[in-house]
């Protein structure tokens, strides 16, 4: 008996940590069923069954958008990273610094440049893991250097939210990004460039209420949450049940909102049929 519990059981159980990996298998939010994550990987993490758009990286988005996955990433101003000193349960730049370590990334924007079906286009594009994606000061700075960047190459700008909205570790500075960032959409437009937006779950909050609802033409994923106050506070508030599907992309597309809700899958090409549409002439400067 000894030997079955001190060498055959402590056996056996070793062998079924090492044999079996907690990560293999993703539960669909949408319909409950567990997906294998090699098919969730290979369906750019779209449930095969149900079609609900999981939450992708930015890392992903970026090499499936842009031909052959090929882009520059271009490098963002610096700035204060603690301007009010604020501290809740930690410090604010102790709490940056642990984001920062564990994301390899200053903040939460990220600006990129390439092509896209042979149309250039610069790309302003959130880390929902970095805070949330919250816009503070470094956001508001990248959308600016996003537009001075998309200016100079000629190129299209497309914006990509996916956050809560304004940092409130920034407070008041943090507002201030809203009409920043209205400004940086502004010098796109004055020199004659498209601005686009692709929405993506979540965007809310101060994003939603600035930048992300100026494009020339507004594309939004399925299922994608947008919207300024939370479904819950706004029913608190007006003490009304929502509709039905509220601050889902399909429910702005039919309010006017939104222009278009287009499967992961397809943003590539319908992004080049956009700019083929709004911005021809970039195409042939960018191959000649």
């Amino acid at each position: 008996m000894s030997w079955l519990t001190n060498f055959v059981r402590p056996k056996i159980q070793s062998l079924r940590k090492t044999e079996t990996p907690d990560n293999l298998w993703e539960k669909c939010p949408g319909c409950k069923q567990m997906i294998f994550h090699r098919d969730l990987h290979a369906n750019l993490f779209v449930c095969p069954t149900c079609q609900y758009h999981l939450r992708l990286s930015y890392k992903t988005r970026l090499e499936k958008l842009f031909d052959h996955g090929k882009y520059t990433r271009r490098e963002l101003p610096k700035f204060e990273i603690d301007p009010l000193k604020f501290r809740d349960q930690k410090k604010y730049v102790d709490r940056l610094k642990e984001y920062q370590n564990k994301s390899g990334e200053n903040d939460a924007l990220v600006v990129a440049e390439g092509e896209v079906q042979g149309h250039p286009l610069v790309v302003a594009i959130f880390n929902f893991a970095f805070m949330g994606g919250s816009m503070g000061i470094a956001v508001g700075e990248g959308l600016l250097a996003a537009a001075e960047a998309a200016i100079a190459s000629k190129a299209a700008l497309l914006a990509i939210p996916a956050s809560g909205g304004a940092r409130m570790q920034e407070g008041i500075l943090s507002l201030m990004q809203m009409p920043r960032s209205t400004i940086a959409v502004e010098r796109v437009k004055k020199a004659g460039l498209p601005y686009l937006v692709l929405l993506t779950d979540p965007t809310t909050g101060g994003v939603s209420a600035s930048f992300a609802m100026l494009g020339d033409i507004t594309l939004a994923e399925p299922g994608a949450i947008i919207g300024f106050a939370g479904a819950r506070v706004i029913e608190e508030t007006i003490r009304e049940k929502l509709p039905e599907g509220f601050q889902r992309a399909e429910y702005l597309q039919e309010h006017g909102m939104v222009d278009l809700v287009v499967h992961r899958q397809d943003i590539p090409a319908t992004l080049a049929t956009i700019l083929q549409h709004l911005n021809p002439a970039a195409k042939k400067l960018a191959r000649g």
